[in-house]
């Protein structure tokens, strides 16, 4: 049963206009800033290495100017609801656990957040066993080690559960 609170707007068009503008804007600026700082100038022998990435990073900086204006401009007709409660409720239940996965791989490695990662979808989406969710979350990771670790050679973000298994 649907919630009449989920049905009412979360976000206007013209807020995530705004919104969305803001942040391309500073990405942009970031961009720029960094390039400029690297050499985004034009040397005797060619370009500077922070020459096009500039800019790219001026170009999303003027398209975030102009998103922005058009935001401001928009008219009360066309500021619908852009997404409703329900919704972002459904979005964020999955972007939420997605940046705390991000996080932790940055401080546990990829294969602890991943197991975790996997099981907690599988147990509060889809209200797997913990046998079957034990063998998949902990099987994926098995095999991603096998394949990345020993036949491509390629190392992944390691932990201290790794080094205290001896697989760092």
């Amino acid at each position: 049963m649907v919630n009449a609170s989920d049905v009412r707007a979360a976000f206007k068009y013209k807020t995530a206009e705004l919104v969305v503008a803001t942040i391309t804007f500073v990405l942009g600026t970031i961009v720029m800033y960094d390039n400029w700082r690297i050499g985004a100038g034009w040397a005797e022998d060619g370009p500077q290495t922070g020459y096009f990435p500039f800019y790219v990073g001026a170009l999303i900086v003027i398209g975030s100017i102009a998103n922005f204006i058009s935001g401001l401009r928009m008219s009360a007709e066309e500021n619908g609801t852009f997404v409703e409660v329900g919704q972002l409720k459904l979005v964020l239940s999955v972007l939420v656990p997605s940046i705390v996965y991000v996080a932790l791989v940055g401080l546990l490695g990829i294969y602890l957040p991943s197991i975790i990662y996997i099981g907690f979808f599988m147990r509060w989406l889809g209200k797997y066993a913990w046998s079957k969710l034990a063998a998949v979350s902990f099987g994926t990771a098995a095999f991603f080690y096998v394949i990345f670790e020993i036949w491509f050679l390629v190392p992944l973000p390691k932990g201290p559960v790794e080094a205290l298994l001896g697989l760092d």
